[in-house]
């Protein structure tokens, strides 16, 4: 698919266009799945299908008041924030599950542990990167583009002008960062 008409569609739809947002999900859906299927492998197991994590962000982003899109890197890092945010609010139901939640607990199994155990390391993660966001907008928008939007290390470096070097130097940081708070212990 022409990248330009991808571009036209993500300008009408900063413009208001909503029939313009429609049209980019559907013509993305395929890489938006793809990108979805990744991170609820990572992140959250089975706690939500892929296609309700897609779905949940295109409602996101449609209702996002203001969205400002620059182009089609752009839009699929806005994507994979929405899903992250998505994936993380399941894991938060799941802890409340946990706790009691108002549910009665009938028994005690293995999938229900490694869903407990999922939504613990989604929220961990969450955390984690809040902390580097707060300490360094730069290191975070690189995880979040990284690890959550799925760009290469070339794709990054186009996205945020600099040299893929400094993209290599900077992921070694923020993955040395989120090491540390996530409870590894420190390497040489």
């Amino acid at each position: 698919m022409p990248g330009g008409e991808i571009t036209e569609l993500l300008e009408a739809w900063s413009e208001g266009r909503r029939d313009a947002v429609d049209e980019v999900f559907a013509r993305l859906y395929d890489e938006l799945h793809r990108l979805a299927r990744a991170q609820v492998r990572r992140a959250a197991g089975a706690v939500l299908t892929t296609t309700e994590v897609v779905h949940e962000a295109y409602v996101k982003l449609v209702d996002a008041r203001q969205v400002s899109v620059s182009g089609r890197r752009h839009f699929f890092a806005l994507a994979a924030r929405a899903m992250r945010q998505i994936l993380v609010d399941a894991a938060r139901r799941a802890q409340a599950d946990k706790r009691g939640g108002g549910a009665v607990r009938t028994s005690l199994d293995e999938e229900r542990l490694r869903l407990d155990t999922e939504a613990t390391a989604v929220l961990a993660l969450d955390e984690a990167l809040a902390q580097l966001l707060a300490l360094d907008p730069d290191l975070g928008r690189l995880v979040e583009l990284r690890f959550f939007g799925g760009l290469s290390v070339e794709e990054l470096a186009t996205t945020l002008e600099v040299s893929e070097r400094t993209v290599k130097r900077r992921w070694r940081m923020a993955r040395a960062f989120l090491y540390r708070e996530l409870g590894g212990e420190e390497r040489p």
